[in-house]
């Protein structure tokens, strides 16, 4: 009897120490998020006056941040300090709010796929309040600007979305130099050009391009459109649009996100299906470590 050793339940290091250190790069992911966003609004001087944070019209990019570092935040204290401290009652708070972040993702994607067309609307209208606001916080200008490089796109719909900002729309009563325009990042880019022109979109959507090779490049252009559909009659709005194409983007950010995201579903799909595998396998792993904890407690 003295040679045998009773053996019984006991803690997984392996998982333990793989929660914890899963997490602690999770936590400093968050705080730096924090940390930046924090910054960001000291900047713009938000932390000295807390109401301002109302007065923009559209949407402040820093809340990204903020939140997306919360929630970081959160849930890597509770993970590395739950698998650490074999605290039961933090890993439980891991799993569940782990759960409720899968359930909402899952809700999310469902009702995406459900209501295409109000989820259409909503970002219809979620653009076109940012493009009133466009010229008030800077972050918001950059996101835009980057959205709009990126697709190359040019309002929601269309160009002509910029009338909702009191710089670009075309009213007489508008004394802005950027009248019937559009922002820079709506110019189409010239390889050749190093250095960006900011003032590439002024008059853009006012008059037609000016030079005898645009003028006929963009004839040439109508009259190919023309001969395929069969039409007769040149259309003065199919003038102007071909005519625009050759300075600006005249297709809008929300049909060409919808074409990104065909051309790319395969990618995106694999990648929330990695997210979802990894919030699943996170639960299951904690899940694991408190049936561990608590079987050996129960021994004592």
């Amino acid at each position: 009897m003295s040679g045998k050793h009773y053996k019984g339940p006991e803690v997984s290091c392996c998982i333990k120490y793989f929660i914890f250190g899963f997490n602690v790069i999770f936590w400093f992911l968050g705080i730096a998020f924090l940390g930046i966003g924090l910054w960001a609004w000291n900047e713009k001087g938000v932390l000295s006056n807390i109401s301002s944070i109302t007065d923009l019209g559209g949407f402040d990019p820093v809340w990204l941040f903020l939140v997306v570092g919360g929630v970081m935040f959160i849930l890597g204290f509770a993970g590395c300090i739950g698998a650490l401290r074999e605290n039961t009652f933090l890993l439980k708070f891991f799993s569940v709010f782990l759960g409720i972040i899968f359930f909402l993702e899952l809700t999310a994607g469902v009702l995406a796929f459900v209501f295409k067309d109000w989820i259409k609307d909503q970002l219809y209208f979620f653009i076109n309040n940012n493009i009133r606001a466009y010229r008030d916080d800077i972050d918001l200008q950059n996101l835009i600007d980057f959205t709009q490089e990126y697709w190359q796109c040019c309002g929601a719909f269309g160009a002509d979305d910029w009338n909702l900002n009191i710089y670009f729309n075309c009213t007489d009563s508008n004394a802005s130099r950027e009248r019937c325009g559009v922002p820079f990042s709506c110019c189409t880019k010239d390889p050749a050009e190093d250095v960006i022109n900011t003032q590439c979109g002024y008059d853009a959507r006012q008059k037609p391009v000016s030079g005898i090779s645009s003028c006929c490049l963009a004839q040439r252009v109508l009259e190919e459109l023309l001969n395929l559909r069969g039409d007769a009659v040149l259309s003065s709005s199919l003038v102007k649009e071909v005519d625009q194409q050759i300075v600006i983007y005249t297709k809008g950010c929300v049909p060409q996100f919808e074409k990104w995201l065909q051309d790319n579903l395969t990618i995106v799909a694999g990648i929330f299906i990695g997210i979802a595998l990894l919030q699943i396998f996170g639960i299951c792993l904690a899940q694991n470590l408190v049936s561990d904890i608590e079987a050996v407690r129960a021994s004592w």
